[in-house]
């Protein structure tokens, strides 16, 4: 008797075409039937954004790899939404999404277009994980982030992920046999200090470029920045209910007067 091989849906914010959802399809067809669903272009920082002022559209793509994806003219949550709505018949058993270039760890998950992936997934009660590597050059070495993937993958299917589950997965940008192992991590408390780059284009006018950097303001070994600072693959386990359960408790005994 045949065992059934999972419906794997991939998607990503780097763009069809990015090595890391190539890389990340490649392990994946050990698990199960892989549906690629990905942005036509990068979306990166998108967070959880969808369009609803034009069309989408959704179309076959052959990439690199000689496989055939989807092609998305929207967001990465338009992606999912897309493939579960339009594209696949049942909804896939698990969603996975990455391997993104750069990190997406603390504030970054919510911006996070690769995330948005992911907790759209979540948010649909499908199991669903998102995969970043700390390395943000296009042509870096995933080789350690692939391994990381399987390794995840295995556990999460074997763990039986529930519905509507999602975890963030970030790799240090190491050599395998360099990283220190995986933690179970919280989200680091921290925040980017931006800057704005001022410039002039040929006419005069003023336009500006978003820069900054990221300040860390925990210290905790559990968090996700912390353990990827010292060298471990951070598994944090992340919801969309953004309810502030503590403040809730204290605002329930306010008194909403004029």
């Amino acid at each position: 008797m045949e065992l059934h091989r999972p419906t794997i849906l991939i998607s990503n914010d780097d763009g069809i075409q990015a090595g890391g959802i190539l890389a990340l399809a490649e392990v994946a067809r050990a698990f199960g039937e892989v549906i690629i669903v990905a942005p036509d272009s990068p979306q990166s920082a998108m967070g959880h954004a969808i369009t609803i002022t034009k069309p989408l559209r959704l179309w076959k793509e052959k990439l690199s790899d000689g496989s055939i994806g989807y092609a998305c003219n929207g967001t990465p949550a338009d992606c999912v939404k897309l493939a579960t709505g339009v594209l696949i018949k049942n909804n896939p058993d698990i969603i996975l999404s990455g391997i993104n270039h750069g990190s997406n760890a603390s504030a970054s998950t919510i911006y996070s277009g690769t995330l948005s992936a992911a907790r759209e997934g979540a948010i649909q009660g499908i199991p669903s994980i998102g995969f970043s590597f700390c390395n943000y050059d296009e042509e870096a070495d995933l080789s350690a982030a692939k391994e990381i993937a399987r390794i995840v993958i295995t556990t999460a299917l074997r763990q039986r992920l529930a519905i509507g589950q999602l975890l963030n997965v970030n790799i240090p940008n190491l050599p395998l046999e360099e990283i220190k192992g995986i933690k179970t991590t919280r989200q680091a408390m921290g925040r980017w200090v931006e800057e704005f780059e001022e410039r002039a284009d040929p006419h005069g006018r003023k336009y500006y470029w978003l820069t900054g950097k990221f300040l860390l303001q925990d210290t905790r070994e559990d968090s996700d920045e912390v353990a990827l600072r010292a060298g471990y693959v951070s598994v944090t386990p992340l919801t969309h209910d953004l309810t502030h359960l503590e403040m809730y408790e204290e605002v329930k005994k306010w008194e909403f007067n004029d």
